[in-house]
């Protein structure tokens, strides 16, 4: 049996996929599973090979705003994936309004996934209607269920391997807490001088702080390094994903706004306090609400579909700092 996961997402997405994932391998332990994505989830689909054993890169498609489309590479893609003659597509990407069409252009057999009524149902016993206020993790694992597939378990994973490890173990670090001021978007992110004070309480409480982020996101690292009283260790575009994940993996806490990293520290089972600015907290927090702390201020604009929020970000600012940092007090006693 030959079955392909469409879901074409960033890091967050995918790790919240995984216990459905998970459910598909355990019911089907002899299939060929693929993973469709985005090209970054290359690697993830070999990192997860317990659950993937291959993988079809995504060239995105108009309307989809994940990656700008390849346009000269739609019809070549179609062509490979109707070629792998799948006997079950399964729509894991969204509501459908686009991507059922293009998973059942994908040529399965079989084509399954949830649909917002009103909008196109390709088959009337394998698509379900969405649910707006449902939990992220839970929705693909109703999805599985009602397909007949046992879920195993609600928790994230994310394999490390050793040569990562050995990369953790040469930073030397003492006791620690992880600072991550990034998030894709600008709207997505809490203002770098309050990441700046959360990180000056936790130096108080004799916590070493680390600094991470992507290459890109060096410049709001060192802002909030430049904010801060108390010295960091700035990994900003110094670690891979498995390093990061292993780095999170022996970390004391972990701040955050609502992005992959938060998903990691669920995977990993490390105390996290997250700030939701702008993102659909019902959604996205993790399922332990006592070992993942999130706060996010109500706004009537929340979820945000804007790169730059155009209203003075109301969302960010009603997070005090100080909330914060009681909260990151609380998670430490958690996990103590």
């Amino acid at each position: 049996m030959k079955i392909a996961i469409f879901r074409a997402l960033q890091l967050g997405d995918l790790l919240c996929a995984i216990p459905a994932v998970r459910a598909v391998r355990g019911a089907y332990p002899e299939a060929r599973i693929a993973l469709v994505g985005l090209p970054w989830a290359r690697e993830l689909a070999r990192r997860f090979s317990s659950y993937f054993d291959g993988f079809v890169e995504f060239p995105g498609f108009p309307g989809m705003p994940e990656r700008a489309p390849d346009m000269g590479a739609i019809p070549r893609f179609l062509d490979d994936v109707i070629r792998e003659k799948f006997h079950l597509v399964l729509q894991m990407h969204g509501s459908g309004e686009l991507t059922n069409p293009l998973a059942v252009l994908m040529g399965g057999a079989l084509c399954a996934g949830f649909y917002r009524p009103g909008h196109y149902r390709p088959d009337a016993q394998r698509f379900f209607p969405w649910q707006d206020d449902e939990h992220e993790v839970l929705r693909w694992l109703r999805l599985v269920r009602e397909l007949g597939m046992a879920p195993r378990g609600t928790h994230l994973e994310f394999p490390v391997a050793e040569h990562e490890w050995a990369a953790w173990r040469a930073l030397r670090l003492g006791d620690y807490a992880v600072l991550h001021p990034g998030s894709q978007l600008p709207s997505r992110r809490w203002p770098a001088e309050r990441f700046a004070e959360v990180g000056d309480a936790l130096a108080a409480e004799g916590l070493q702080l680390v600094l991470t982020g992507t290459a890109a996101e060096k410049p709001l690292v060192e802002q909030v390094m430049r904010t801060m009283r108390e010295p960091a260790v700035d990994l900003a575009g110094r670690t891979t994903l498995g390093t990061l994940a292993a780095l999170i993996a022996r970390a004391r806490l972990l701040v955050c706004n609502d992005t992959g990293v938060s998903h990691l520290a669920a995977a990993t089972r490390t105390p996290s306090v997250v700030v939701a600015c702008g993102s659909d907290p019902k959604r996205w927090a993790p399922l332990d609400g006592e070992l993942h702390r999130v706060l996010h201020h109500p706004v009537s604009c929340r979820p945000c579909a804007h790169r730059e929020c155009p209203i003075g970000h109301p969302c960010a600012l009603g997070v005090s700092p100080q909330a914060v940092v009681e909260e990151t007090r609380k998670a430490l006693l958690c996990a103590a």
